[in-house]
């Protein structure tokens, strides 16, 4: 047996006392992503607390609560289980698994289908009220009284947005949508994607037209932020989700992931907006402008 001292001894679990040194982590400069890991930790913009995002198999992401929970606490329906870092909607046949955060997000109504949560649910509450007590989280901005109805909805939350001939549904306004690369001193980029020097878009009502094989609706219009007119380039600094100057720095790595995810009008049918923003409307009150794709 070795002693405490030799520089080969070892804990009482077996593990070195001394880890040998490691390289350090790399990414192809090829590669279609440059995050180091598929699970990305952030917060959420609604109530505060801390959240993961996973890819789905539909290849959209999914907010999942960072810890793992025992299934008898966990409705069936509930449950998700990560493999490969593919977030999956169900069980993974153990006794942990996952779940996303819209189930407990004090910001959103509680569930009747998960009554067994509310104890987590009412702990999450708590901590959201000391963000907001304490000035760290910005409570979402109400309509002003006496605001005519309808006045809500000409800034969307998730907007849609269409560049290199796709639309994406957006997490959160494109006037908010973050940088996503890493800075020398290891934290995210604080610049946003529009900036006062930025390539802005144009306010369109576009028709819904869905995806998988569905017919067009003609009648039916929504508000998209058309990016198709500007440069290639541009366009692909915008689905990078990076500032102007991380767009020329190829050598900065990515911290989060991309707020886009594929539009679906489907799916994402609560997220359509058929007005256009109040600060996309021409000036003397010109009917807004239509476009066909």
């Amino acid at each position: 047996m070795h002693s405490p001292s030799s520089p080969s001894a070892r804990r009482w679990d077996g593990s070195r006392t001394s880890a040998p040194q490691r390289r350090s982590l790399r990414i192809a400069p090829d590669s279609a992503s440059r995050l180091l890991r598929c699970g990305q930790t952030t917060s959420c913009s609604h109530c505060g607390n801390p959240v993961e995002w996973y890819p789905g198999a539909d290849d959209r992401l999914v907010q999942l609560h960072p810890h793992e929970l025992p299934v008898a606490r966990v409705p069936e329906s509930c449950r998700w289980h990560v493999s490969r870092g593919i977030a999956h909607p169900s069980g993974d046949g153990s006794n942990w698994c996952r779940l996303t955060h819209d189930v407990l997000c004090p910001a959103r109504p509680a569930p009747t289908t998960a009554p067994q949560l509310s104890g987590l649910r009412r702990s999450l509450a708590l901590r959201t009220r000391r963000l907001l007590d304490t000035g760290i989280l910005t409570p979402p901005a109400t309509p002003a009284e006496g605001a005519p109805p309808g006045e809500a909805v000409c800034r969307p939350a998730r907007p849609i947005v269409q560049l290199l001939f796709v639309r994406y549904l957006a997490s959160r306004p494109v006037d908010e949508l973050q940088c996503v690369a890493q800075t020398r001193r290891r934290t995210r980029c604080t610049a946003e994607i529009l900036g006062p020097s930025g390539s802005h878009g144009v306010w369109t009502l576009a028709p819904v037209t869905a995806h998988h094989g569905q017919l067009a609706l003609p009648s039916d219009f929504m508000a998209v932020y058309s990016l198709s007119a500007l440069p290639y380039q541009e366009q692909l600094r915008w689905r990078a989700q990076r500032c102007r100057d991380h767009a020329a720095a190829s050598t900065a790595g990515d911290l989060a992931v991309a707020d886009w995810e594929p539009f679906d009008p489907l799916r994402h049918h609560e997220h359509i907006r058929t007005r256009l923003p109040t600060h996309g409307r021409r000036p003397g009150g010109h009917a807004p402008r239509r476009v066909w794709s």
